[in-house]
């Protein structure tokens, strides 16, 4: 079940794409990485924020299942949000459609630790705003 969504708008540019002009497999990662930014700006908060509250997330686990193919100067709309939120860890969801057009769906793990590495709580302050 996912906690809280947006819609994150990305313009396929000619370095994303492939020799065949299809957006390169892994660039779907950068895609993922992009619309949680834009997750976090849309709530009022950076990834500076995160630093500065001792929070690192790194990702554990990424997945990608590719439907159809998506071309240099498509917009993409990447639908993001949290599907699960655990004491130290969660997960995002992604759609990548053109228009209406499913073109890729993934998820992403990430744990939450603190500045030496080790795992900790998300602090209340900003699970406070996921949920």
């Amino acid at each position: 079940m996912a906690l809280a969504s947006m819609v994150h708008e990305q313009r396929v540019i000619f370095g994303d794409t492939d020799q065949m002009g299809v957006v390169y497999y892994a660039n779907y990662l950068r895609f993922f990485e992009a619309s949680r930014a834009a997750y976090w700006r849309s709530l009022g908060r950076t990834q500076k924020d995160l630093d500065d509250a001792g929070v690192a997330l790194p990702v554990v686990e990424a997945h990608c299942v590719y439907k159809r193919p998506a071309h240099y100067e498509d917009l993409l709309l990447i639908e993001v949000s949290i599907r699960e939120l655990r004491a130290a860890s969660m997960r995002f969801a992604y759609t990548v459609r053109r228009g209406v057009e499913l073109l890729a769906e993934g998820t992403t793990r990430h744990a939450v630790v603190g500045p030496t590495g080790r795992p900790r709580a998300l602090p209340d302050h900003i699970r406070a705003m996921l949920v």
